[in-house]
């Protein structure tokens, strides 16, 4: 619709169609009420924040109507054989994300010799790659270099293995491209647990980093868990270690797994 034809079917000028899209227009909930209804789309769509996804559906969906009646079984037929077969080859392969003390080193380990294919820690690969350890790959090329070479090392796993367990480390869903390529290629799980019990199991593995001259830590930690919630909910599963045993936690994981890639 063209915004004459918008701001006539709603009754409001097109001046304030034009605020309203710079968002400059004075809030009216009657006003806005009147150009959904123009749009037939609810009020609170018309609020709402587009995201990344809805740009992408609607460009899909544009490309779409664009096309000839006699082109669209054939590319829907394209589309279904492309994405299926990528998905497939995506479910062969299953990463846990999540931060440290959650179980994914243990639960991975138990996963991939259940199901006989390797188990990859990333920041392993990683360090192999570089002949360093991490720490001195983050004082040699800092945190925008480390992003790259984990993402370098991640595509590298991916061409090496067609089946495999993944553990990542627990930042990589703050660098987007690269977590959306983990997405992409990987049936992804979210191992979490409560912020005491993250703190508790890296302590009894013998690491004290995280406490040591930090009397904040356990606020700093729970502040990095709710930072990154949203993102590590993105995962295909999510699987909760809090209070359970690692045979609990394994045997759930199992069966989760089994519903969704059966």
């Amino acid at each position: 619709m063209t915004r004459r034809s918008v701001a006539q079917a709603a009754d409001v000028s097109e001046r304030y169609l034009a605020q309203l899209e710079a968002g400059d227009g004075n809030i009216s909930v009657m006003l806005l009420r009147r150009i959904a209804a123009a749009l037939h789309v609810p009020l609170a769509q018309l609020l709402a924040a587009e995201s990344e996804d809805d740009v992408a559906r609607r460009r899909l969906q544009g490309l779409l109507e664009r096309l000839p009646a006699s082109q669209i079984e054939e590319a829907l037929s394209r589309l279904a054989a492309e994405f299926s077969s990528e998905e497939s080859a995506r479910r062969r392969r299953i990463a846990l994300v999540g931060l440290r003390g959650a179980g994914k080193s243990t639960l991975g380990a138990r996963l991939a010799q259940a199901l006989a294919v390797p188990f990859i820690e990333l920041d392993r690969e990683i360090e192999r790659e570089m002949g360093v350890p991490l720490a001195e790959i983050f004082s040699l090329y800092g945190q925008s270099g480390y992003r790259s070479i984990e993402k370098r090392a991640l595509e590298r796993v991916v061409r090496d293995h067609e089946r495999a367990i993944l553990s990542v480390g627990g930042g990589i869903v703050s660098e987007k491209e690269t977590y959306d390529y983990l997405l992409s290629n990987w049936f992804t799980v979210w191992i979490k647990a409560r912020p005491e019990e993250h703190m508790a199991r890296v302590v009894a593995q013998g690491d004290f980093r995280a406490m040591a001259g930090n009397d904040q830590a356990m606020d700093d930690l729970r502040h990095i868990l709710a930072a990154r919630e949203p993102l590590y909910r993105k995962a295909d599963l999510t699987l909760d270690t809090s209070g359970k045993s690692v045979d609990a936690s394994f045997a759930e994981l199992q069966s989760a797994l089994q519903a969704r890639l059966a």
